[in-house]
């Protein structure tokens, strides 16, 4: 590289027009040498050192352009393969503290419109660290003067009509004007300088803001501010669609825990468990457990096709609506899926259902002997039979192969009776449990029983066990344990594509 390279490379004006590719003939003509001659001209020449000494620095220029075209394009394409809020934060952290040279920094987000998410991700800053931060003022804090539009200091000057566009402390320690309490923090995190710039979208408006934190007093130079701009320019508008996206996703999965039982109810003799993991779009598998009249239990798994908002509305509708024809016809669970039939061909004509609907009441006892067990009439629509799981035998409910609601002009199936001995549980479960092994299905069919013949004693006398073993033993991924939310737990898998429902319940 030249020592006379001007200070300023990538985005920032020439200070004269570029030369032309060619040396002027009136300066060249005189000593220009023969073809066969290798040897250049004489660059001590005074005639000729100007104009070298030009190219050279215009050529040292344009390599920085270059180089910095070159950084810039893998950090954006780093930052468009992020397809999560937490994903793209955090690689927009880390893009820029190697543009400035730091090490440390936060971005904190609080989009304008107030809808949040409202939240600090930290780089190389622990929770702990990071609450820290949050304790100097308001007014004090850099992130937090961007984000009110306070006026900064630094290069962009104490900040125009819209809010200052970066905000500069190269010695914090040495700075009377910051809060006692700002130095305080910087001292005991062990940061000397920081450098902050606001996120802003053209489509949303403030999004955030991002602060970048040296070890040693330290500020970035023009060029590093330069590209830093165009980054984060790239960079907030990924991150207002990626808020956006997650803003989506949260209405969609309250919506879909607002159609599901928040928690299963307490049946006297029954214990209950299920498991419910959605797919990317949220699909439309919905699980109920209704008590009825007599003391009676209402089971039942199911879901609609398709995905998205759209199909778990109409998962909804179905829902509530099975609901209503339980507590009417429960003891005829055919009457209960004709009901459901119809009123989809009535209301969803373009959609179908797969469905399970079983009917369990308690069998009386003999005069003076033990109570006898658990009668269940089962009655299904396109759905996949149900497991029986006990301490003696693990056996497939044959239910009569029917067609799923919506497909023909006229719904009928025949009910199956099966009576559970005391301790055996009864186990529901969606298509999406053997689809999403990835196997046919009669593979996976088997799979699934043989985790079920696979548990051990201990294991199928608990539903909430028996329930996370098989989920295990079954899934590709091998996840599917609790989550800590209690008998109703639900599970999450992002890169899966349909609905996994498995509902147990021990009598």
């Amino acid at each position: 590289m030249s020592g006379q390279q001007p200070p300023k490379l990538a985005g920032i004006d020439l200070p004269s027009a570029l030369p032309q590719h060619t040396v002027p003939p009136a300066a060249t003509a005189p000593h220009r040498q023969p073809a066969s001659s290798p040897r250049p001209p004489a660059v001590d020449d005074p005639a000729l050192a100007r104009p070298v000494e030009h190219l050279a620095a215009v050529q040292d220029r344009l390599a920085g352009w270059i180089s910095d075209l070159t950084t810039l394009h893998d950090l954006t394409e780093r930052l468009a393969r992020t397809d999560t809020l937490e994903s793209a934060v955090h690689e927009a952290l880390c893009a820029g503290a190697a543009l400035v040279g730091a090490r440390r920094g936060l971005i904190a987000l609080e989009p304008a419109d107030g809808l949040g998410p409202d939240t600090t991700v930290g780089l190389g800053l622990g929770a702990a660290d990071l609450g820290h931060i949050e304790t100097v003022p308001r007014d004090s804090a850099s992130y937090a003067r961007l984000l009110d539009g306070l006026p900064g200091t630094g290069a962009a000057g104490p900040g125009a009509a819209d809010g200052p566009r970066e905000i500069t402390h190269p010695h914090i320690a040495r700075d009377e004007d910051l809060d006692p309490r700002h130095r305080e923090v910087a001292a005991r995190l062990g940061y000397a300088a920081s450098y902050a710039v606001p996120l802003t979208a053209e489509s949303t408006g403030r999004v955030g803001a991002a602060v970048w934190l040296y070890d040693e007093p330290a500020q970035p130079t023009e060029r590093q501010r330069h590209l830093l701009g165009l980054y984060v320019r790239h960079a907030a508008e990924h991150i207002a669609r990626q808020v956006d996206l997650t803003r989506a996703r949260a209405a969609v999965a309250t919506v879909r825990e607002e159609l599901l039982p928040a928690r299963l109810p307490r049946v006297p003799g029954v214990r209950l468990a299920v498991r419910h993991r959605t797919g990317p779009r949220g699909g439309g598998d919905w699980y109920d457990v209704l008590p009825l009249p007599e003391g009676a239990l209402g089971l039942s798994v199911g879901g609609v096709t398709g995905s998205g908002p759209d199909a778990l509305a109409a998962m909804g509708r179905l829902r509530a609506s099975l609901r209503a024809y339980a507590v009417m016809e429960g003891e005829d669970p055919v009457a209960v899926l004709s009901d459901l039939e119809l009123l989809l061909r009535l209301t969803e004509p373009a959609r179908s259902a797969t469905a399970l609907f079983g009917y369990a009441e308690r069998t009386p006892s003999a005069a003076g002997g033990p109570e006898a067990g658990t009668r269940i009439v089962l009655a299904g629509a396109g759905h996949c039979p149900p497991l029986v799981v006990g301490p003696e035998r693990t056996e497939v409910v044959e239910t009569a192969l029917s067609a799923p609601l919506g497909m023909l002009a006229c719904w009928e199936a025949p009910s199956v009776e099966v009576r559970l001995a005391p301790g055996e549980t009864l186990l529901l479960y969606s298509d999406g449990l053997l689809h999403r092994t990835g196997e046919p299905m009669e593979r996976a069919f088997a799979r699934l029983r043989a985790a079920a013949v696979a548990a051990a004693p201990a294991v199928r006398a608990d539903p909430d066990a028996l329930v996370d073993h098989i989920l295990r033993s079954v899934l590709p991924d091998g996840r599917g344990g609790a989550d800590g939310t209690g008998s109703a737990g639900r599970v999450g898998g992002a890169g899966d594509a349909e609905d996994v429902v498995l509902l147990a319940a021990r009598f």
